[in-house]
């Protein structure tokens, strides 16, 4: 099978198709013949070298949809020709930047027959965060105000339509490029990241009961000082190995809960998933692929990942 790799690290150009053996499911495995994966910028890291690999040449990329060819022992919810989708791939282990990979059973859903493959891999990731940061540990109610920063990125364009669909107003953070797209997501103000006064913007217009921050190195101090009081903040992501608060005081007069994620210390992933699967199938989150680009174009999207600014998500078919 065809499967894109580095054999070494370093930037985009280090990456190249090769041909290798199709996988076989160890115990507890499902094979999946990929249709699509996502591409994410933790996918460059590992290229890079910032993230560690068990072996070179390695095969990267975390998310993928597609249809079961195989089943290892052990395996009693998915079924041969079962559509799925799937996330956690790629660290420890291949990735899903290949005609097909072998996925623990319990990092898998089914996709629904309305979702298309594209949309399935673009969901992984962005999907399952989206969901653990505002119905795991957000628990949103109804008519809360709920910010996203970041509200255009890959899990920003799914936490702004998710958090709608719980019934909260919802606001981003997002370059006024994106602002009349996200106001078709349901974000019913967005404020230009770059201004000057972004916090007194917020704040004078809905102080947020959750935030959703997808750059945490930037605006710890701007939640404590725009968050309503009791308001929660899910950190989730970040540039820079910098960030901290200028007058930490304000999270404590105002009571602020801080709970920093990641999907993958879910307690069950693909319940995760099946939440978000569900979502999609009835039409209440639906992800913006942005570009699919083929194998022979995975450096493209890995560079376009990172460089580029659009709203949604980017995918590789084989």
């Amino acid at each position: 099978m065809r499967a894109v790799r580095f054999h070494e690290h370093g930037g985009p150009e280090v990456l190249q198709v090769d041909e290798v053996d199709n996988p076989e499911p160890d115990h507890g495995e499902v094979v999946v013949d990929i249709e699509a994966a996502g591409v994410n910028p933790v996918d460059t890291y590992f290229r890079e070298g910032a993230y560690p690999v068990p072996h070179l040449p390695f095969i990267g990329g975390g998310d993928l949809a597609g249809v079961v060819a195989d089943i290892g022992e052990g395996v009693d919810d998915f079924l041969v020709g079962d559509r799925v989708l799937g996330t956690g791939l790629g660290n420890g282990r291949p990735g899903t930047y290949a005609e097909a990979a072998a996925a623990p059973a319990d990092t898998l859903a089914h996709l629904p027959e309305g979702v298309s493959f594209e949309a399935g891999a673009a969901l992984g990731t962005v999907g399952g965060t989206a969901w653990q940061a505002l119905v795991h540990h957000a628990d949103v109610d109804p008519a809360e105000n709920v910010l996203v920063h970041g509200g255009a990125g890959g899990v920003g364009h799914v936490a702004v339509q998710l958090a709608e669909t719980m019934g909260a107003h919802v606001y981003a953070t997002a370059s006024p490029d994106d602002a009349d797209a996200l106001a078709d997501l349901g974000v019913e103000r967005t404020f230009d990241y770059a201004r000057d006064d972004l916090a007194d913007a917020i704040a004078d217009t809905a102080p947020p009961d959750v935030v959703v921050d997808l750059h945490m190195d930037q605006y710890l101090q701007l939640n404590a000082d725009v968050v309503d009081t009791g308001a929660g903040v899910i950190g989730i992501g970040n540039d820079t190995a910098e960030g901290g608060f200028e007058n930490i005081g304000a999270t404590k007069g105002k009571e602020v809960r801080y709970q920093f994620m990641s999907l993958f210390n879910a307690a069950d992933l693909g319940a995760v998933l099946d939440g978000v699967a569900d979502l999609a199938a009835r039409g209440e989150v639906e992800p913006v692929v942005h570009e699919t680009y083929d194998f022979d174009e995975a450096a493209e999207a890995q560079r376009a990942v990172l460089e580029d600014s659009f709203l949604g998500k980017l995918v590789l078919t084989p």
